[in-house]
């Protein structure tokens, strides 16, 4: 089975959607943050093991604190998945802080605050000035 073949991709996607759901709705360890997501998961062609992406919105510590968790919870999580789901193999977990959403937030704050910036600048600025941009722009 070849990595990007359509029988792995369709397998990466239903275990990141049924470790979606354990780790929000049957996982009761407190250290891990309830705004925890699973961003991506990369099933390995034999089926031994799996790379899942999780992100987690919030500080630092609860970050440490949720992949900690959720390392101590991947072979309750691995028998889980095995009874969700008919492999031939359970993969054998391993999880991997994503901060692309995190890093998206951050981004659309940004685009937020010069968007903002611009409108103010534009509010200030005199209305003959913009009168002579425009008139300028439609002669040519």
């Amino acid at each position: 089975m070849r990595k990007n073949s359509i029988k792995n991709t369709r397998i990466n996607q239903e275990v990141q959607r049924e470790l979606g759901m354990l780790i929000s709705q049957e996982l009761k360890d407190p250290r891990v943050n309830p705004m925890t997501s699973v961003v991506a998961c990369e099933v390995a062609p034999d089926l031994k093991t799996a790379k899942v992406y999780i992100s987690v919105l919030g500080d630092e510590q609860s970050q440490k604190d949720t992949m900690a968790g959720l390392k101590s919870a991947a072979p309750f999580l691995r028998s889980e998945l095995a009874h969700r789901i008919n492999l031939r193999n359970t993969p054998e977990l391993k999880f991997i802080g994503d901060q692309s959403i995190e890093y998206g937030v951050n981004m659309s704050k940004l685009i937020d605050d010069v968007n903002a910036g611009l409108r103010e600048g534009w509010e200030n600025e005199p209305a003959e000035t913009a009168d002579v941009g425009i008139r300028e722009s439609e002669e040519e």
